[in-house]
Parts: structure tokens; C-alpha cells; sequence
């Protein structure tokens, strides 16, 4: 596994407090998308490890290529 898989081509409206740390799947073979859940294993993808800023809804990357990881950049309105 090389690229990631698409997951879905649309963000994911997540819920994050701030201060906490989060791992977003970067695979997108995780079964808890869009965090990480340990698919990833036995491939070249890690997960990215974050903290979030502050309270509230985030929009995380569905499609796995955004430019801004974890957050979506819409990208994934171009695949």
C-alpha cells in the first residue's frame, strides 16, 4: 500500500477538544474514520498525530490527499 485509499470524498465533521490529542488516519483503511485505529500496520502509513486548538467541530479530510493534513482543503472536489 503505497497511496492512500479514498475513505470518502467529502470531509468529516468531527468533534475535538481543545488540548487533546488526536490521530488521524492517514491510510484511509481505518474502520473509525477518520481516526486511525491501527489499519495502517504492515504498510509505509503512520498516523498523524495532533492536538487540537480549540474546542469545537473540525472538518477533517476524507479523501486522504488534502494539502493541510488532518484538516480538508477540498481536495477532494477535484477527484
Amino acid at each position: 500500500m503505497t497511496t492512500p485509499h479514498i475513505a470518502q470524498k467529502a470531509p468529516y465533521a468531527t468533534e475535538l477538544e481543545e488540548g487533546k490529542t488526536y490521530y488521524w488516519c492517514a491510510c484511509g483503511h481505518s474502520a473509525k474514520q477518520p481516526m486511525c485505529d491501527g489499519a495502517h500496520k504492515g504498510s509505509d502509513f503512520k498516523p498523524m498525530v495532533f492536538t487540537a486548538e480549540k474546542t469545537g467541530t473540525a472538518h477533517l479530510c476524507g479523501c486522504k490527499a488534502t494539502k493541510t493534513p488532518p484538516y480538508c482543503d477540498g481536495t477532494h472536489s477535484k477527484l
